[in-house]
């Protein structure tokens, strides 16, 4: 019996893939696991690369099918291509530019199953190229809890943090977003909404690796805002339809939470976004779970005194993350 199917979407990763298909070949859990690749056609020598740390661990040939698209097809294609071959009571999505604690798998199958549990979230580490941090996550207790601590900006909803149960997929229709990338882990809340057992395991397994300091200034490009506004649309539609209007609160902060990327900036036209995107929501900002200073930040944003967001950004992003954390 397959207890976890471990889906890796594969693409322009090649200096990343060895240490994260390494992590997951040494995995604890030695018996019930099945590992799903899947080749977005990366046009690089990832899969090279993942053939040559394969080889090095020929017991684990039998539990191991990779997949190719006959054309690229984005994050969220390749992770439902994975769910429709994965066979496992279990589904947990790894990303092939980060990697697991050794024993990652088997802590998270065994807090599954002690509390029969839909849904098993953990800690985790943010890894850049000299430091990392602990990224502590929230204790909740029942799904109705963790959902609104997610759309109130107290825990994240990355996929990678978290085993779900195989049927809470099939049974609710969930999938993620085919040709909507950006923004496709949204999926997480939907199965949240879904749940009727969680659990949280306080352990750090999972390190997301954060080595272009830069990131933090991306330029959205049209088409990553088009679909960052198409998954939260169909996000809200969902939620009202299984929770109805009871969150309005929480979907409001969840919009907040949404827009104020483009905060973490220097340039004017993010700010001038986040002026644009869900105004009904600024009413919200101090009854949001976010840190104060990010509810300060979105104040400071709403009385556009952009001065004061660049020179937050100079201070904490620029020299935390560009000095301290690297």
């Amino acid at each position: 019996m397959v207890l976890i199917s471990v889906i890796v979407p594969i693409y322009k990763v090649e200096n990343f893939i060895g240490r994260c298909v390494d992590s997951l070949m040494k995995q604890s859990l030695r018996q019930g696991v099945e590992y799903i690749f899947v080749d977005d056609c990366s046009p690089d020598k990832s899969m090279l690369v993942l053939n040559e740390v394969l080889n090095s661990y020929p017991e684990r040939k039998s539990n191991i099918l990779i997949i190719k698209h006959k054309e690229n097809k984005g994050l969220p294609s390749a992770r439902n291509t994975g769910m429709q071959y994965a066979s496992g009571k279990y589904i947990y999505h790894c990303d092939s530019d980060d990697y697991l604690e050794d024993n990652a798998l088997e802590l998270l199958l065994q807090q599954a199953e002690s509390q029969h549990a839909d849904i098993v979230w953990c800690d985790w580490f943010l890894t850049f190229s000299k430091n990392e941090r602990y990224m502590k996550q929230p204790v909740y207790f029942t799904p109705d809890e963790a959902l609104k601590g997610i759309l109130k900006g107290h825990m994240k909803y990355n996929v990678w943090n978290k085993l779900v149960l195989h049927s809470l997929y099939t049974e609710n229709g969930v999938l993620f977003p085919d040709g909507h990338g950006m923004g496709e882990d949204m999926t997480m809340i939907r199965l949240f909404a879904c749940a009727s057992k969680i659990a949280y395991l306080p352990t750090a397994l999972y390190h997301y690796v954060k080595t272009n300091n830069e990131a933090y200034t991306t330029s959205f490009s049209q088409k990553a805002l088009s679909d960052i506004q198409w998954n939260v649309t169909k996000t809200i539609d969902f939620l009202l339809y299984k929770k109805g209007e009871s969150i309005l609160c929480e979907i409001n902060c969840f919009k907040l939470n949404v827009k104020y990327p483009f905060l973490i900036s220097d340039r004017r036209d993010m700010y001038e976004l986040w002026q644009t995107w869900f105004p009904e929501s600024n009413s919200y900002i101090f009854r949001n779970n976010g840190s104060v200073r990010s509810r300060l930040l979105q104040y400071a944003a709403s009385k556009r005194l952009f001065w004061l967001i660049r020179l937050h950004y100079s201070l904490v992003y620029r020299f935390v993350y560009g000095i301290i954390y690297r």
